[in-house]
């Protein structure tokens, strides 16, 4: 029985509307989907209490008794049915609001009826609203002990298709189902790993006859779910390591030789230095580099950047980087042509806004190889962007463009370039081993000699007076200010409101200076114009959201308030951060709170005000808010819709599996043994059946 293949419709108690909306609202289309579809969490029904000991307090409980009589109330919406119900130490009402006619069909009355539901107490009566009902003898065949909470959606509890009913279509599925369900790993793994079966681990996870049973159920689950992973990420690195032919860049000539004796501006850091070894060996090895670098606001990455397109241009290629905006783009123009003065490396720039006649002649110079390095925006991908001889593209601040986008580049010649994908925002190494696990990872982990620390400080609301004491003297000291607000999807019509009165109170607070303000709902060019007077020192103070998060560079701004930065995850508060502390000057990071919030935002808080490490910083992210939110982490499509596994929590599993994985491979890279048969068809059929494998694989 294949149950990836069987509809959910044709399951007992299930019918086509249900199925339908178990397919719009949960994503389950098959038995498989159904099987796999796994409790949030548990609640031990191996206690009965009596009616003489509850209170309204207490969380769910569990009654045994009888209905003794039926009553309705109300009109039309308001109508609700009240039942009184007695174990023979006292009385409950069990109320409904809807199905009122169902119930009463239902349930006899002076029949015995094991209740469960949360008491609450009304109008100075206890009673339990929609309650789930059993016959005693129905309950004790699913098992009394620790019964399973499905996630369900408002509009299916509406369809009475609450946690309960699925819990009931789930239990009918697994009374139908072949005993033993086939296994899914060899025997070997499931001995290594100490596993118990996959058809013990399936039926307890939805019915656990105790603790202990259920724990092996979670571990065998969770283990399988992450060594599949693992495993298509490993098998597709391994696959793109050997068969993707590269440039060689073999020598290290003129270009790089001149830059690095002549024009570099300070000493290389030891992390510089390694990351260009990395990468030189990479571009030397005849396979296609495909790294991912990674260091925090200020580590030096653009040197390394440039460094490695240098190589390109020793060995007669050209190079590329794209950035995510046109004032990014035109810093880095800007500081590249500078730092490679009296070079003869001819540096271009486009983007949306390169004038026609501009464009035209730089396409034809690009195509001809006259110029060595084309820095700019998505404009790079478009059509009529043809380069001569295209060796290497560098990504900055890659998670702002899709996989599709980068794909256009590299198709830019027969031959895949070298790619370098670069970003500010700390990556946990768990994340790192799911996300970008068929990356090859560099890191720079110190900072350039000179540079002062940022100091962090926590402020609430009722300071405020002087913390706009401290910013006038900075200002008057020559410095310039970023105030940024939040703006938050859910909430943006109030964000906004306060956005814009948060810009007319800071205009009216300091009259005697310039302000300036920019979102990114605004029009691009009223919105560079905007940031360019802040680049330039016209303004001294720019309002903002978190659009400046990337792509600001002005070494002259000093101090980065941050406004309701509980609203805020901790790295993105990082990477605010990184926008001061660019100059030689002492730079400060203000976090603006509320007085009201609670001990654990506090704590979040207290992070970012003790440590300056963008890795330590993202790891706490991480535990804290689960990978879903980090900032800027994800590209389109989550490959942490894990169904049981947790990539924080199960860190160690994680690990683990990746180790499992990594062996199975060395013995057996195409898995054709015989005893590895049984992985080769359970990977196929999960990148066939997982609808995010695509993002991975």
């Amino acid at each position: 029985m294949d149950l990836s293949k069987q509809d959910l419709k044709y399951l007992p108690g299930v019918g086509p509307k249900k199925a339908e909306l178990l397919n719009k609202e949960l994503n389950l289309f098959s038995a498989e989907d159904l099987l796999y579809y796994f409790p949030y969490k548990y609640i031990d029904r191996s206690k009965i209490f009596r009616i003489r000991e509850i209170d309204g307090n207490m969380p769910y409980i569990q009654l045994n008794g009888r209905i003794t009589f039926f009553e309705t109330f109300g009109e039309g919406r308001n109508r609700r049915l009240v039942a009184k119900f007695t174990d023979g130490t006292g009385f409950i009402d069990l109320v409904w609001f809807k199905g009122l006619k169902f119930v009463v069909e239902k349930y006899k009355l002076n029949k015995d009826y094991i209740i469960f539901g949360k008491p609450t107490l009304f109008s100075g009566r206890i009673n339990i609203a929609h309650p789930d009902i059993d016959l005693p003898e129905e309950l004790s065949s699913k098992g009394a002990g620790l019964s399973g909470l499905y996630n369900t959606t408002e509009k299916m509890k509406t369809h009475f298709l609450n946690s309960k009913a699925i819990q009931k279509i789930v239990f009918g599925l697994i009374q139908t189902v072949p005993q033993p369900m086939p296994e899914t790993l060899s025997p070997e793994i499931i001995a290594d790993a100490r596993l118990i079966s996959l058809d013990e681990a399936l039926r307890n996870i939805h019915f656990p006859k105790n603790p202990d049973i259920l724990r092996k159920a979670e571990y065998r689950l969770k283990f399988e779910e992450l060594f599949y992973v693992q495993l298509n990420i490993l098998r597709y690195a391994k696959e793109r390591r050997e068969k993707s032919d590269g440039f060689v860049f073999g020598k290290i000539g003129d270009y790089f030789n001149t830059f690095y004796t002549e024009n570099l501006p300070f000493e290389l850091t030891n992390a510089q230095k390694r990351v260009l070894r990395e990468i030189r060996a990479n571009v030397g090895s005849g396979k296609q580099m495909n790294r991912l670098l990674q260091g925090d606001v200020g580590s030096g990455k653009t040197l390394v950047a440039l460094m490695s397109m240098l190589m390109a241009l020793d060995n007669g290629y050209q190079a590329c980087l794209m950035v995510p905006t046109e004032i990014l783009a035109n810093q880095h123009f800007e500081s590249i042509r500078s730092l490679l003065e009296g070079m003869n490396v001819k540096v271009e720039l486009l983007t949306g806004s390169t004038k026609k006649k501009k464009r035209t002649g730089l396409l034809a110079e690009l195509q001809s190889g006259d110029i060595h390095i084309l820095i700019g925006t998505h404009a790079l991908i478009e059509e009529p962007v043809q380069f001569h001889n295209l060796g290497i593209v560098i990504i900055d601040e890659q998670h702002r463009f899709g996989v599709a986008q980068r794909s256009k580049l590299w198709k830019k010649n027969i031959r895949p370039p070298h790619v370098l994908v670069m970003t500010a925002t700390p990556i946990p190494r768990t994340l790192a081993m799911t996300v970008y696990g068929d990356l090859d990872v560099s890191v720079i982990d110190e900072l350039p000699p000179g540079r002062k620390p940022i100091q962090t400080i926590l402020r609430f609301e009722n300071k405020r007076a002087g913390l706009y004491e401290f910013i006038r003297k900075q200002i008057q000291a020559g410095r310039q200010i970023y105030i940024v607000y939040p703006l938050i999807q859910e909430s943006e019509k109030m964000d906004f409101k306060n956005l814009e009165d948060g810009y007319e109170h800071i205009k009216e607070a300091f009259k005697e200076f310039r302000v300036c303000m920019v979102h990114g709902k605004m029009p691009a060019p009223e919105k560079d114009a905007e940031m360019q007077r802040f680049v330039s020192g016209e303004a001294h103070i720019m309002v903002a959201t978190t659009v400046i998060e990337v792509g600001v560079n002005v070494p002259n701004a000093s101090v980065m308030v941050i406004e309701n930065a509980e609203r805020f995850g901790l790295s993105q508060l990082h990477q605010l951060r990184g926008r001061v502390g660019r100059g030689a000057e002492q730079s400060y990071c203000i976090l603006l709170a509320s007085y009201k919030i609670s001990a654990d935002t506090r704590k979040r808080l207290s992070i970012m005000v003790e440590s300056n490490d963008g890795f330590e910083i993202a790891e706490a992210d991480l535990k804290l808010r689960g990978p879903g939110d980090l900032e800027g982490t994800l590209q389109s499509g989550d490959p942490f819709a894990l169904k049981i596994a947790d990539i924080v929590r199960d860190s160690q599993i994680m690990q683990f599996a990746r180790n499992m994985a990594e062996q199975l491979l060395d013995h057996d890279p195409e898995l054709n043994k015989d005893n590895h048969q049984i992985i080769k068809k359970q990977l196929m059929h999960l990148r066939n059946h997982t609808e995010n494998w695509g993002i991975i694989s």
